[in-house]
């Protein structure tokens, strides 16, 4: 019997592969928090302003107040007949025939429709001299120019920013509904996996994984718990388990066919449903997606590099899933090779590469070595290079698609 018989199916695509661990995914519930507490949450709902914004007319400059038809002409005068602040209880009527002095961010009285700035006039006492013509409407802020009550400042599945924890405070809002942070829990298998240095010594390496998962998960508005490092045993994997409440569980290594690959039946012991577990592309091919009771699972390469990758392809939007935000993946631009490239194998390829901006636009080179051990490549690359299964050689000049990182929280 093969060994991918038990999952069912062979390798698929990455966008299959992503469809699925989205698939099966629920939003976590909502929580309330207060503004303060609110930079970087995510919206559970739409939320609409209770105020209109500005809530009356106001002045746009400092100036004086006037109805446009009594300024027709340079050299008017007009009597004074008051003063608009900011911050004054009501709105203060202007007289016919007279005008009446006014600061930026003031109301403007009701009978005028203009202002005329300060640089515009000659006072003299209680006399206000225009030296041009009055236009309706000229720096007058109209009431709702910012927002009206009842519209829509923020959307659901918002990761809010400061801009937005503004605007929800000008609408009236000092609290918003919010997706708690998800609980990722983030394991390391392998016998070869030291934590620390105490943990090091000959025939050990240090994890890697785990360190930059969890600092992915919290950049990506997760909550990570740590697992630790488990061997390559069932009760060593099963005991890291135990009583683990979590959204998602992120498990890194050992998912291969080998006889040292014990995360599969470790987890299938435990009562894991398999979507599936590989995928056709490099690096990254051996990844596993599965459901072990509602808590869905997700197990990466053990490999850095393809433990990285696959967390940018797969892990941010199950991530986004589980907290109601956009979960279609890194997005795609297009750029043209600075140098040539080979023909792809028969699985998809996502290389590190090197993007620059010129007069031209966006240029790309991959690095000449891909291995997917290599971890200082992917920290000195700014961009992924996609390269689908089976593509010819490609010359300098080419389009290609790429994933930048700028842009991409954490990565």
């Amino acid at each position: 019997m093969g060994m991918d018989k038990p999952f069912g199916k062979s390798a698929i695509s990455v966008d299959e592969a992503r469809r699925l661990i989205t698939a099966e995914i629920r939003c976590v519930e909502e929580e309330v928090v207060s503004l303060s507490d609110a930079l970087g949450r995510v919206s559970a709902a739409r939320v609409k302003a209770v105020v209109t914004s500005p809530p009356f007319d106001v002045s746009a400059m400092d100036g004086y107040a006037v109805h446009a038809a009594d300024v027709p002409s340079a050299d008017t005068v007009l009597p004074l007949s008051g003063v608009s602040k900011a911050g004054i209880p009501a709105v203060p009527t202007l007289a016919p025939g007279t005008c009446m002095r006014i600061f930026t961010g003031a109301p403007v009285p009701t009978g005028a429709d203009a202002i005329v700035i300060q640089e515009d006039v000659d006072a003299d006492g209680g006399w206000i001299m225009f030296r041009v013509k009055a236009e309706a409407g000229l720096y007058v802020r109209r009431a709702g120019l910012n927002f009206n009550a009842g519209a829509q400042v923020v959307a659901a599945g918002r990761v809010l920013t400061a801009r937005d924890i503004g605007l929800l405070a000008a609408a009236g809002h000092d609290r918003i509904a919010v997706r708690r942070r998800p609980r990722i829990a983030v394991l390391s298998t392998g016998d070869e996996l030291a934590a620390d240095m105490e943990t090091g010594g000959p025939g050990r390496i240090f994890d890697a994984n785990r360190p930059a998962l969890i600092a992915l998960v919290r950049a990506w508005g997760g909550e990570p718990v740590d697992l630790g490092v488990a061997g390559d045993d069932d009760a060593a994997i099963t005991t890291a388990l135990s009583g683990l409440k979590a959204d998602l569980l992120l498990v890194t290594g050992g998912a291969s066919v080998g006889d040292h690959d014990r995360v599969r039946p470790a987890l299938q012991a435990l009562g894991l449903s398999f979507n599936f577990w590989k995928i056709r592309m490099r690096p990254g091919k051996p990844l596993m997606s599965g459901m072990l009771g509602n808590m869905p699972v997700l197990g990466l390469p053990g490999n850095p590099v393809s433990a990285l990758v696959c967390a940018l392809l797969f892990l941010e939007p199950a991530i986004c899933a589980l907290t109601g935000r956009d979960a279609a993946g890194p997005q795609f631009e297009i750029a043209r090779l600075s140098a040539p490239i080979g023909k792809t194998g028969e699985r998809d390829d996502y290389l590190r590469a090197v993007v620059t901006t010129g007069d031209d636009g966006l240029s790309v080179a991959a690095f000449p070595q891909q291995d997917s051990s290599m971890l200082a490549l992917l920290a000195s690359a700014n961009a992924l290079l996609f390269r689908p299964a089976g593509a010819p050689p490609a010359e300098a000049g080419e389009p290609v698609q790429i994933v930048r990182f700028d842009g991409i929280a954490g990565f």
